[in-house]
Order: C-alpha cells, then structure tokens, then sequence
C-alpha cells in the first residue's frame, strides 16, 4: 500500500541483467521512482517459455525492459540456430508471457536490421534490410514483438558503450595502454551510444503509452576513427590513431558502412534527444566505476 498522494513505484523486469545495458539498469539510481528487477541467465531464461511465463507471473511487472540477447556478431554467422534461438524465440517467449501478465514490453534491437549501404540516417519506419545472421535474427525478434504484444516499444540502438561488459572505449583504453599507435577503420560511420544515457530514456520510455518503434542512439555522428581519436584525447592518452579501411580487417559479418539512425519518434512524441556523444564519453571517462 502506498500512503495517499504518493505515487506508487512502477515495477519494471529486465531481462539480460548481466549485459552491458541490463546492469545499467539494475544498478541505476532511479531516486526511488522505478523497483528496477534485475533477471541474469541464471534466474531467467528467456528460451524456455514455461520458465518466462512463471517468473513474470510470480512478478507482475508494470513493463519488461528486454536486454537479453546473442550479440556476438561474428560469431552468429557460425551459429545461426544459436543466434535465431536466443534473438527470435527468445523475444517470442518474453513478448507471450509479458502480454498475458499486462506488462508493457520495451525490446532493444539494433542498427543491424538496416544493410548500411544508405547515405542519409534511417528513420524508423525505412525498410529493414540485414546482412548478418544477427540483425536478421534481431530483426526476426522485432517482429516476434510487433505480432504477438499489443503494447510494446521497439528500441534500436548503436554503438552501445558504458561501465559494464566490453565495448570500443574499453577495448581502446587497454590497447593504449599497450601501443603507441592503433589502426581504426575510418570508413564506417555511425552514432555511440551511452548505456546510462540509453538507460534513463528507457525507464522514461516505459512510463508512457507512446507504443511504438524508436531509434535511440546519442547525438551526432562519427567514424569508429574519430571515436577513437575523441577517446584518447578524453583520456589524456599519447597513443596515435590512424585511419585504415574496413578491407583491411575482415571480418565474417559484414560491418555496415553508414548505419546512423534518425530519431523522428523521440522528436516527435516530445521526449528529450539523447546528449551529444562526446558529452557522454567525456561522463563516462570522470565517473569510471569498478565492476564487480
């Protein structure tokens, strides 16, 4: 019970809470507004149905914020079923059973689903075209969502970095500390994305009805080479970068060459963009965090 005139908490579920999005969020100060529950693999796993239905019963979350997911992008393209079970079936499990408790449902996909051969940002609505066995099982899980839940908000996003798990600015700290100079391509453009950032749209996102697909990536654009360049100016560091083209790392998924991504549903539906990147990797570099 909550005494009168005080808002009741909203409870909000995230699956993946040991991913790099997750934990933000299950460690977030929300200042009382939010009961974030955290599920790691090991307390939810979103390929058994039975096991998704029990525990969002036994929950009754206002929303579930769906993190969990396959993300290793090279490696899908040796294990599609892997990929398809956990992105696609997996999605499918968790939109089923979040429909039938009444729980709003907020699924995080990627800039994957688009081929990146355009040259101006996607908006939401332009037509999907992966070229991996991830953004096609991302995209399979969209659509898992789209079909089988009524009040749902699909969130794709980008360049995703923060305090927990591996990304770009870690990887790129540790080889500074290593190297003198670093090869980055150049010729691949996109926009970072801050977990905290991302987080705190998510969780005001959750607490409307404004349903529907959104693209949510921090503002402005660069190249993986001018990320890297900003991070080691950022961070004090002497190491030098050089741009390289994206032929001379191959890789066995196909990167898209131009994946930014337009925020029209954000605009429109009158919530606040996203702070520019380099605000936000300035943030995470003066409030580094020890992950436990």
């Amino acid at each position: 019970m909550t005494a009168a005139g005080e808002k009741r908490k909203q409870k909000v579920a995230v699956t993946g809470a040991n991913g790099q999005l997750g934990r933000e969020l299950a460690l977030l100060d929300t200042e009382g507004q939010f009961e974030i529950i955290g599920l790691s693999r090991t307390e939810l796993d979103i390929t058994d149905l039975e096991q998704c239905r029990s525990v969002l019963a036994r929950l009754r979350p206002d929303a579930v914020i769906h993190c969990a997911a396959y993300t290793a992008v090279d490696k899908a393209e040796a294990e599609p079923d892997e990929a398809f079970r956990i992105n696609a079936a997996g999605t499918r499990n968790i939109a089923v059973a979040a429909r039938e408790v009444g729980a709003k449902l907020c699924a995080v996909s990627t800039d994957y689903v688009f081929d990146g051969t355009g040259k101006v940002p996607y908006k939401e609505h332009d037509q999907t075209n992966p070229r991996t066995v991830y953004g096609k099982s991302k995209l399979a899980g969209e659509q898992a969502v789209s079909s089988l839940h009524d009040r749902y908000f699909i969130v794709r996003t980008s360049w995703v970095f923060g305090a927990y798990g591996n990304n770009f600015v870690k990887t790129m700290l540790k080889l500074a500390s290593e190297r003198e100079q670093l090869k980055v391509v150049a010729d691949q453009w996109g926009s970072p994305t801050y977990t905290r950032d991302l987080a705190i749209f998510l969780l005001e996102l959750v607490s409307t009805d404004y349903f529907g697909i959104y693209h949510a990536s921090n503002s402005g654009v660069c190249s993986w080479f001018e990320f890297a360049k900003a991070i080691m100016e950022e961070s004090g560091s002497g190491t030098r970068i050089e741009p390289c083209t994206t032929e001379e790392f191959p890789r066995p998924a196909p990167r898209p060459h131009y994946s930014v991504m337009d925020h029209v549903a954000i605009r429109s539906n009158g919530f606040t963009p996203l702070p520019h990147w380099r605000e936000a990797l300035r943030h995470y570099l003066s409030n580094p965090r020890v992950e436990g």
